[in-house]
């Protein structure tokens, strides 16, 4: 299993990303998309990477708010 550095950034509608509550943790997983899946608190809305080719999964529900999930190896 590899471990990746996982930031999470909550964040509501009413604050923004400026103001999200951030949580950074250890995380051993050969999938982090089904990581993500079971663990995650709302479905998963978009996968991407960044410009440091790190994974980032964002979730979200339908009413503005989203946790934004980076793996870093």
């Amino acid at each position: 299993m590899k471990e990746y550095e996982v930031c999470s950034e909550y964040i509501n509608p009413c604050g923004g990303a400026e103001y999200a509550i951030r949580e950074i943790f250890d995380v051993e997983t050969d999938d982090p998309v089904e990581y993500v899946r079971k663990e995650g608190r709302f479905p998963i809305k978009e996968i991407t990477t960044d410009k440091n080719g790190d994974l980032l999964i964002i979730t979200g529900d339908t009413t503005g708010y989203f946790i934004r999930y980076t793996f870093s190896e």
